[in-house]
């Protein structure tokens, strides 16, 4: 009886091996990475690799966008391309460790890291000292679109802000308590925890743990929620180490990009959806009393994801600005 009961737990133990091997290998639970797939369009900056690629006249006018998260990418920002038809050279990326981009160890990321990153990117494409440089941010990407003039208010010609979830540790708290809140008692926080009863992930174990965000994620657009988000939009693979390493560092160290926004004379352009119960007017005006300079235009009928969703109503505010700059 014994013998058989080893033998079986044996099997077991040999099963799951077998199978957390076979999970861990590159393909098998979420995209490959640039690392593991050389073929993806890809640029080397930074001392890393970044999943990337450029639409338009590389000598015209530069918008780069800056994607959501952080641990977010920018499949479902592609949209933005259309500015190529517009004379623009629009340049998306995954930011380092999210997407398709190379990953690193948790405790390498850095906000100043992110920063460098998006000077680097900006010096790949950028063929003259003359070419205008714009920033357009969703989310968390137009948080680090304000972490960047904020340190750097001379080298940007123009920002868009496509719902920033706050300048500073007080104002993202404040958008926090308002949104993607799991009631503990939930459905939707059984469905999120249950996959750990099988399936774990140690600190780095990062196709584990890029699997486990994407199923977490789709949380953030059931019936109902404050976001007013409508469903689901496409994406290749979430970088679960880098919201994880963000989060402590907004937990333990704090942050503020707001230190230096008032020096930044330039208009920049504040875009929010009506839906998103979340946001509205009210944080928007918030965020742009930083600013000496800034237009804010609400997006009817849609939420949070309006880049996705709305962008026949996006593309022509958007536009607008970029042509009052250009």
């Amino acid at each position: 009886m014994n013998l058989k009961i080893l033998t079986v737990t044996g099997l077991v133990c040999v099963m799951l091996f077998s199978c957390n091997k076979e999970i861990q290998e590159p393909g098998n639970l979420v995209p490959k990475t640039v690392v593991e797939d050389p073929s993806l369009s890809n640029i080397s900056v930074n001392g890393t690799t970044l999943h990337a690629e450029s639409y338009g006249n590389p000598d015209s006018s530069l918008v780069v966008f800056l994607h959501g998260g952080p641990g977010a990418d920018y499949q479902n920002g592609l949209n933005v391309k259309q500015l190529e038809n517009d004379g623009y050279q629009v340049v998306f990326y995954d930011q380092r460790g999210t997407g398709l981009s190379k990953r690193h160890d948790k405790h390498s990321y850095s906000i100043q890291l992110y920063l460098d990153d998006l000077a680097a990117v900006i010096r790949h494409y950028r063929t003259s000292p003359n070419q205008k440089v714009f920033l357009f941010g969703h989310s968390w990407g137009a948080m680090l679109a304000a972490a960047y003039i904020n340190a750097y208010p001379d080298r940007i010609n123009g920002v868009i802000f496509a719902e920033a979830g706050g300048f500073n540790k007080h104002l993202l708290d404040e958008y926090g308590e308002a949104s993607r809140k799991l009631n503990l008692f939930s459905e939707i926080t059984s469905d999120v925890l249950y996959y750990d009863q099988f399936l774990t992930g140690r600190e780095n174990e990062h196709e584990i743990l890029d699997y486990k965000l994407s199923i977490a994620s789709s949380f953030s657009y059931a019936a109902g929620n404050d976001e007013g988000i409508e469903g689901p939009s496409p994406f290749w693979r979430n970088g679960a180490t880098v919201l994880q390493a963000f989060m402590d560092i907004s937990e333990n160290e704090g942050f503020d990009f707001t230190t230096n926004l008032n020096q930044y004379q330039t208009k920049v352009l504040f875009i929010y959806g009506e839906n998103n119960k979340s946001y509205g007017l009210s944080f928007a005006q918030k965020e742009a009393a930083f600013f000496p300079n800034s237009e804010i235009v609400k997006i009817d009928d849609t939420g949070h994801e309006m880049i996705y969703f709305k962008w026949n109503s996006v593309h022509p505010v958007v536009l607008n600005y970029l042509n009052s700059l250009n």
